[in-house]
């Protein structure tokens, strides 16, 4: 899956001391010291494949001019691609691959990944480390959380940054936890759905009602996923873990019998489901899924369902996602892409800004446990201090089983079951439909 980053190899590394290594100001000054930022290039290009890491650069990163997306006199421009069928990666490899003879101007400068396929970059030598390259220090990480380090370290050496931490567990309906069990308190609440089976005992009483439990079968699945004992790829051949067909299992039944509302996840059915008058119970999603994802979609306190929501670890722990920051190879704006990485990754105030003013949960131990303790209330969430139920968790995530494909996986095993769910296939069908589909995108993979 590699080709396209492995043609540009070469090239890269013979462009490394011509773009970074030989560089006069090799070592960037100390964070916040803009003098040597119009030194550099003259257009910053950043590649994403959301708003999200935009809203937070543009927010915290002092100096930004969001009038004209400048810093200094640095043009910032945002390439976003979405992520959705290997989108984002197939315009990031064409482009890291033209890194070494591309303009100036046109140079990447950073680009971001995710956890279901940051292996991919991690390895290959178009994402600078940040130790021996831009200078970070242990102690300039000291306060990260252990597992966004290791998610991103190859050979010994640290590939990207991140300014959060993606525990994760259920975001429900206050008022349908009123009508279903007569309390909102999210320990009551947790105590009805600490496992599986009390969870579909819960699921059959909403239906009774007239709730659904989730809006549609993706709704748990990243609950099953990182719970997996081995990696989709082992050998070369694929391999589907017993946590992801337990998954299938439940969510056949649930679609069956209304447990669900046959809702796609990102589909607006699934966000209606949200609103004021929607009927469904719960969603499972970090904290970046609460305040980025699902605090948009269901209108104020008067018109919509917003304060009407709580959450709680539920029946199983997990964590989901996550975005990391790399610095190119290649840039023209090393001091200043460093900069970016200090502030919006490492600096303590910045940190707990974003934790109380958009409720993510960020990547800064000590400064979560200081949010935890204080009278920080989330107005989604009704109020509640959410962080504090992430703290725990947090610190025990294990990402040994990821592999490079898991985007590519996770999305077609999803796509593939929903036939199945909704009566198209058969099971053994859709088994074959997946296998077919991963061949097509990953032929260099077995059964």
């Amino acid at each position: 899956m590699k080709k396209m980053l492995v043609a540009g190899f070469a090239a890269v590394v013979a462009a490394s001391c011509l773009f970074v290594g030989c560089q006069k100001n090799d070592k960037a000054p100390a964070a916040g010291d803009k003098k040597e930022v119009a030194a550099e290039g003259k257009v910053l290009n950043i590649y994403v494949w959301n708003e999200e890491f935009q809203t937070r650069v543009k927010k915290y990163y002092p100096g930004y001019n969001e009038a004209n997306d400048t810093i200094g006199d640095v043009k910032v421009n945002w390439v976003i691609t979405p992520n959705q069928g290997n989108a984002y990666q197939d315009k990031l490899d064409e482009v890291l691959a033209q890194q070494a003879s591309a303009k100036a101007d046109d140079k990447v400068d950073i680009f971001l990944v995710e956890a279901d396929y940051a292996l991919k970059y991690t390895d290959t030598p178009y994402a600078l480390d940040v130790k021996a390259d831009l200078g970070f220090t242990d102690a300039d990480l000291s306060k990260q959380y252990q597992y966004t380090k290791d998610i991103m370290t190859a050979g010994g050496k640290l590939k990207g940054l991140t300014w959060q931490a993606c525990p994760a567990g259920v975001i429900y309906r206050r008022s349908i936890a009123k009508d279903l069990f007569g309390t909102d308190d999210p320990d009551a609440v947790q105590a009805k759905i600490s496992n599986w089976a009390d969870f579909d005992k819960v699921a059959a009483d909403a239906k009774a009602k007239g709730y659904f439990m989730v809006s549609g079968p993706d709704d748990d699945y990243r609950v099953f996923s990182d719970n997996v004992k081995s990696p989709w790829v082992v050998n070369g051949k694929i391999n589907v873990d017993d946590s992801i067909r337990e998954w299938v299992a439940q969510q056949k039944i649930y679609t069956d019998k209304g447990y669900n509302n046959k809702a796609s996840l990102w589909s607006q059915e699934q966000w209606d489901g949200a609103k004021k008058d929607g009927k469904v119970f719960c969603y499972f999603g970090p904290a970046w899924f609460i305040d980025f994802s699902l605090a948009p979609q269901v209108g104020d306190a008067e018109t919509g369902s917003y304060g009407d929501w709580a959450f709680c670890k539920g029946p199983q722990g997990y964590s989901w996602g996550g975005t990391w920051i790399c610095a190119a190879a290649g840039t023209d704006n090393k001091t200043l892409v460093k900069d970016i990485l200090a502030k919006l990754t490492t600096d303590d105030t910045i940190m707990t800004r974003i934790a109380k003013e958009e409720g993510d949960f960020t990547n800064n131990e000590k400064a979560m446990e200081a949010v935890a303790n204080s009278d920080y209330g989330n107005p989604f969430l009704g109020g509640q201090n959410h962080i504090s139920f992430f703290l725990k968790s947090a610190k025990s995530i294990d990402k040994s089983t990821i592999s490079p494909y898991d985007q590519g996986m996770n999305e077609e095993l999803q796509a593939a079951m929903h036939d199945y769910f909704n009566g198209k296939v058969d099971e053994a069908t859709a088994w074959e439909n997946f296998y077919t589909a991963i061949k097509e995108k990953y032929p260099n993979l077995t059964r």
